[in-house]
């Protein structure tokens, strides 16, 4: 069976035209083999404590695993099948096992600690160092200090949440998945044509009359903001804010599916990991490899802008329920009716509407313009690449330098990336990057160039029409990027730290984010629009109505995102939160929120950031990093959006370092100063 195993092949690309599932439990075994002989050699007497001794064997093994294992959750994420699933599954608690007693390993934490004390270490680059000092860290986090039934309990711990966190998220998929609402075309009466091509083209496939609706974003959001029957709305926003929990009744199976047993072990599993690791509670583990040095302190940020974000907030909602009553005789603004409200208000208010902007996005004209302002600001250039991928819509690229001597024959390789960008079934909601490998200078002599994922659920083109992107999904593609080109660019060849490898969570979201605030630039969107029908650029009137709108309802959205954070963190830092998330989350609510949600609301059940994502303790990131990231844009607001020198600054101070030194360290290498958080509430409008 291991024949000819794709998954055994990982000197290039992944082969994910090949892989199916009955390969998967064959190269596991032998890959997990291969890497337990490595890390029995590496703890050995024949290899020194030397950091390049022990890269050359351990590394080697694991990073070989990693791929293989990678490319198969990968798959798993966006091609699920039940006979794929049935494999990941049974091969996860082997992998789980294997990297826990790894980061466990006693006598190679005194290996590594014996390389950090020699005098060679202070020798070391300081990519190094940094990487050793996190492996350091890692080893304590991950066990290492722990002996006898401490250390067995540790292990089955993180068996136990390996199958949890998959369960929960293979129980947001099903539940969205499973769900379908067959409708006459009346009852869609204001959703755009194209939202009612794609319904009725996917109820023609499943040979029905009428349009087959579903919990998927590209259906789900403009039925949500633009249909005016009440009652349909109503109807998808309870299935939307139900799934995988104990309401969600319209499936036999939907019990299986219920969120909440799993949410509550996980998080007993955590505060249990927390004590045997001498912390007081989950949130304090999670905030050690961190910038915020505490629970407390991201609580006390998270309240401060909740502060002057509320009064913002309380005016976008006193706004919308006048707009609301005068205006479309809705006295009593329900939650299915916020987004059409908000969307009827801006169109009154700013006269326009997101549909009146969406023909210009086409799909390749956007792409074509995003890849302009990596070339223009990055130095690089970006040109399509081929590569075996797991379904016709993904395509492949490269990002190479020109050639560094005018006599080179070729420009150099930097990087490559997949994009993955319509939704479909079996492909896990959202958007988001991941690696497929890092850059490495691998100790046979060769240079690996880093590869990415890029996965985004846009709609697909229908009727031979090109796909069409809202101005908001445009945003997300920017922000994917931005992720992407922190983990490509990069110039460190250490694999713990070169791109996103060793970056502090809560900094991670920097050039994410970074990057979204060029989609408002008129000097970018006129190159990257073109009407789907006449070709014709984005009007400069109808931008500067985009604009103007720009910070709309931006006082409620922040509050919404500091709901999301200091739940989580709160949910992570109060040791038997577990026994009622429920009422901490409307706890959280009723200090935070201006607009609470019914009580049917079950957001928590699918907040799979938090229970299946790595943002445990973490989701506060998106706020945090945003102050960088906002002050970080503020230098091209200053030199001119477009300015190659500020772009080349940028990628050598931030995306080339990567992880190799503190977050902090390589903003301040950019700015110039600490941050301040003076460009971000300019930016939403809340100076």
């Amino acid at each position: 069976m291991t024949h000819d195993n794709p998954l055994l092949d990982t000197a290039a690309l992944p082969r994910f035209d090949a892989i199916r599932p009955e390969h998967v439990q064959p190269a596991i075994d032998v890959l997990l083999a291969e890497a337990r002989a490595a890390q029995e050699r590496a703890v050995g007497p024949e290899v020194p404590a030397d950091y390049e001794a022990l890269s050359a064997v351990l590394d080697v093994a694991t990073e070989r695993l990693g791929r293989a294992w990678g490319a198969v959750g990968h798959l798993n994420s966006v091609a699920d099948t039940l006979e794929l699933r049935a494999a990941y599954n049974a091969a996860l608690p082997a992998v789980t096992a294997f990297y826990t007693e790894l980061g466990a390993d006693e006598r190679l934490y005194a290996k590594y600690k014996a390389v950090a004390q020699s005098p060679v270490a202070a020798s070391l680059s300081a990519p190094r160092r940094r990487a050793l000092g996190n492996a350091m860290r890692d080893f304590v986090l991950s066990g290492a200090e722990l002996q006898g039934e401490a250390r067995e309990r540790y292990a089955a711990i993180q068996a136990r949440q390996a199958e949890l966190q998959q369960a929960f998220s293979e129980h947001v998929m099903d539940a969205t998945d499973a769900y379908s609402l067959l409708v006459p075309t009346e009852r869609l009466a204001g959703v755009p044509e194209d939202v009612q091509a794609a319904t009725r083209a996917a109820a023609e496939a499943a040979g029905l009359e009428g349009h087959k609706l579903s919990l998927h974003m590209p259906v789900y959001i403009p039925v949500m903001q633009y249909a005016t029957d009440r009652a349909l709305r109503e109807q998808l926003y309870r299935a939307h804010v139900t799934r995988a929990s104990e309401l969600e009744a319209r499936a036999a199976d939907a019990a299986e599916r219920d969120n909440g047993p799993v949410m509550r072990e996980i998080l007993a599993l955590r505060q249990e990991e927390a004590r045997l690791l001498g912390h007081a509670n989950f949130a304090e583990v999670s905030l050690v490899p961190k910038m915020a040095g505490s629970p407390q302190q991201v609580v006390d940020f998270l309240r401060d802008l909740a502060r002057r974000a509320r009064p913002h907030a309380e005016r976008d909602l006193a706004e919308l329920r006048a707009f609301a009553a005068s205006e479309l005789g809705l006295d009593a603004m329900e939650p299915w009716d916020f987004s059409f409200v908000a969307e009827k208000l801006k169109e009154v208010r700013y006269s326009f509407s997101d549909q009146e902007v969406k023909p210009y996005f086409t799909e390749a004209k956007v792409l074509a313009g995003l890849f302009g302002i990596v070339e223009t600001l990055f130095e690089v250039s970006i040109r399509p690449d081929e590569a075996p991928t797991w379904h016709p819509d993904v395509r492949f690229f490269r990002i190479e330098r020109p050639a560094r001597q005018a006599g080179d024959a070729a420009p150099e390789l930097v990087g490559q990336f997949y994009l993955d960008p319509y939704a479909r079934p079996g492909k896990r909601p959202g958007a988001w990057m991941d690696d497929v490998r890092g850059r490495w200078a691998r100790p046979d002599g060769r240079l690996q160039t880093p590869v990415a994922h890029l996965v985004c659920n846009f709609a697909a083109p229908v009727g031979g029409k090109p796909a069409l992107l809202t101005h908001d999904e445009v945003i997300t593609l920017f922000h994917e990027t931005g992720h992407g080109l922190h983990h490509l660019l990069t110039r460190v060849e250490d694999p713990g730290v070169a791109g996103i490898s060793g970056v502090e969570w809560d900094a991670v979201e920097l050039p994410s984010q970074f990057m979204e605030n060029f989609a408002w630039e008129w000097a970018v969107l006129q190159g990257m629009t073109a009407h789907a029908e006449t070709g014709e650029p984005l009007p400069r009137a109808l931008f500067d109505k985009m604009l103007a709108a720009k910070n709309y309802l931006s006082g409620l959205m922040t509050l919404r995102q500091i709901e999301f954070s200091l739940f989580d963190m709160q949910l992570h830092a109060q040791p038997g939160a577990e026994a009622d998330v429920q009422g901490l989350l409307d706890a959280v609510r009723a200090e935070v929120s201006v607009n609470p949600p019914p009580a049917f609301n079950r957001f928590q059940h699918s907040f799979s950031h938090i229970f299946a994502g790595g943002y445990a303790a973490g989701y506060y990131s998106y706020k945090w990093a945003e102050v960088l990231s906002a002050d970080a844009y503020g230098a091209f607001e200053e030199s001119g959006v477009l300015n190659p020198e500020t772009g080349r600054r940028y990628r050598e101070a931030i995306l080339e370092a990567g992880g190799s030194r503190p977050a902090i360290e390589s903003f301040k290498a950019f700015r110039g100063r600490e941050p301040s958080i003076d460009a971000l509430l300019r930016h939403q409008g809340m100076a």
